[in-house]
């Protein structure tokens, strides 16, 4: 019998993370009533979407108010870094309130990339040499590059929604990027400091926790593709698609990545005096079996969150409801199927550029044997077009990450729209 009794959950965002964890959450038996704000069309299929600024406290407080919510789930990084947690905390009136997510404090980890990586300096967590620059000491940061070997990691210290890291093969276009960056202010504020990484030669998996940042769960892991073109070439994108499990993860490169890293990271939050309550989404990158820190994330991942929510069995919504509860969150275990995941990202062509909206897709009724997760797309008199660069993500299980793949690709042949775009080759890497 369940100890907890159905509630009312709020989910903040309006993207294909959102939809897959309303996805998720829809089929707890501990669920009363679902909100999404705001939502998108494919939330509004199984919630209720609620029209809200996600970055308007007193806004959000008032919908709390009104639905009587008693979970917040808080989906991009923006309202975290901006302290929403903490806001809604001082109001008394909803004190009972389970906040999925950190306070701004603990946000710093994605917040900025130049604190993330003193934070792991300090407690030496394995991460990539670095040195962090000011926009207005340029010069310096190009003279550390006549310094250095390339290629040269460049990032915007900022939030940058997955576009500000640039793997440079030149010393020519890494310095091309810095003055981008810092000169002409193409990131606007999240640019005002700069930091330069040494190059990790290895393969790249996502990790997530959810914690009450004593105790913390592992998630189904994950392999995301950042880069638009195949054979990860072109430029970052917020996720072009990614595949569950991350196939090459053998016992020991976990226990590496407990012990050398998601328990120096709770350790060091706990001796900051940094309370996180949430996720935490390690980007990581796998250098001949040993994981080193590429960026700490304080929420899921996007389109990572697609492919990993079809293989959680256990009840999500359940897990969080238990989060405050130290000892009930303590014993609970994460049930994952056996099943491989792809999730393949249906794009606008030009993104992560210019691209056109209002283009009419067709084709998403003949969908079969897989997930759609929306995004980028919006129903108005009673048509279906375009409205984002990320318009749809496609999710689709099997026996293997090859049958995955296929049963994706397969359904993402149907879906048709003026300039479609999508990468051919998610998970081919892994099954050559």
């Amino acid at each position: 019998m369940n100890k907890f009794k159905p509630i009312n959950v709020l989910i903040l965002g309006s993207g294909g993370r959102e939809h897959a964890l309303a996805w998720k959450i829809k089929s707890s038996p501990l669920l009363n009533k679902l909100y999404v704000g705001p939502g998108n069309s494919g939330t509004a299929e199984i919630a209720n979407n609620i029209n809200i600024n996600i970055n308007n406290v007193p806004e959000v407080k008032k919908i709390i108010k009104t639905n009587n919510i008693k979970l917040l789930i808080i989906g991009p990084e923006a309202p975290l870094v901006e302290g929403m947690h903490d806001e809604i905390e001082k109001d008394h009136e909803i004190s009972d309130l389970i906040i999925i997510g950190p306070k701004k404090k603990g946000a710093m980890l994605e917040g900025s990339k130049s604190f993330a990586k003193k934070f792991m300096k300090k407690y030496h967590i394995p991460t990539a040499n670095y040195k962090s620059f000011n926009s207005n000491s340029w010069k310096n940061a190009i003279q550390y590059l006549k310094e250095s070997l390339p290629p040269y990691v460049i990032k915007v210290d900022g939030l940058a929604a997955g576009k500000g890291v640039f793997i440079c093969k030149t010393f020519e276009e890494a310095s091309s990027v810095i003055k981008n960056i810092t000169i002409k202010s193409s990131f606007g504020n999240a640019g005002n400091k700069i930091v330069i990484e040494s190059f990790l030669e290895g393969i790249e998996l996502s990790v997530f926790i959810l914690t009450n940042g004593k105790d913390y769960k592992i998630l189904p892991t994950a392999k995301d593709y950042k880069r638009v073109g195949e054979n990860d070439t072109g430029l970052n994108t917020g996720g072009m698609g990614a595949i569950s499990p991350f196939p090459f993860l053998n016992e020991e490169l976990l226990k590496k990545i407990k012990i050398n890293i998601i328990e120096p990271t709770l350790e060091g939050l706990k001796k900051e005096k940094i309370d996180y309550q949430g996720f935490i989404f390690f980007g990581l990158m796998n250098v001949q079996n040993n994981p080193f820190v590429i960026e700490y994330n304080v929420r899921l991942g996007d389109p990572e969150t697609q492919t990993i929510m079809p293989r959680i069995k256990s009840d999500l919504l359940e897990l969080m409801v238990s989060i405050e509860k130290k000892t009930e969150f303590k014993k609970h275990e994460i049930d994952i199927n056996n099943f491989a995941s792809s999730t393949v990202i249906i794009a606008s062509g030009g993104y992560p550029e210019k691209y056109t909206k209002g283009y009419s897709i067709v084709g998403l009724n003949n969908l079969s044997n897989c997930i759609s997760f929306h995004a980028g797309i919006l129903k108005k008199n009673n048509k279906t077009v375009t409205n984002g660069g990320r318009v749809l993500a496609i999710t689709a299980l099997g026996d293997d990450i090859k049958e995955a793949r296929e049963i994706a690709y397969r359904n993402v042949e149907k879906v048709c729209f003026e300039n479609l775009y999508y990468r051919r080759d998610i998970g081919l890497d892994v099954i050559k």
